[in-house]
């Protein structure tokens, strides 16, 4: 199925980053993206209908109930998605400054970097390395 929605809209790919950086809250997402309220709200309502982010309630003493944002493992899976996205712009557009954000995995504090990989364990360093083949679904053109 098709979701060219998701490739339409920069936003969306924003609020995906806040919700990979830990921003949970509507407010703390418009603050940090600057997004008008309306498209947020168009743009979590939209994620969550598909399924990339749930909505959990909470409520803060003295405050209506209201909802944070989680992703879901089907969010989570976008990652690699962004990341790649991440390291296009900070080999091909980054400014003189370098990148704004490095990351580094928790646990040994070294950089992270998107790998290629097929299962016998190659590392695929472009694209013309791989040729791709007909699947188990693909529709026979006429």
């Amino acid at each position: 199925m098709e979701r060219p929605w998701i490739l339409d809209y920069d936003s969306t790919f924003l609020v995906l980053r806040e919700a990979f950086n830990g921003v949970r809250r509507f407010d703390d997402m418009q603050r940090r993206t600057g997004m008008p309220r309306q498209v947020l709200s168009q743009r979590l309502a939209r994620l969550v209908a598909e399924g990339m982010l749930r909505k959990v309630p909470y409520q803060q003493a003295g405050q209506r109930s209201r909802a944070e944002y989680r992703l879901t493992e089907k969010g989570l899976d976008l990652y690699p998605v962004l990341i790649a996205l991440m390291e296009w712009g900070d080999r091909h557009e980054v400014g003189a400054e370098g990148p704004q954000v490095l990351l580094r995995h928790r646990d040994c504090d070294e950089p992270v970097r998107l790998q290629l990989a097929c299962e016998a364990g190659h590392v695929i360093g472009s694209a013309r390395e791989v040729t791709p083949v007909p699947g188990p679904g693909a529709r026979k053109i006429a």
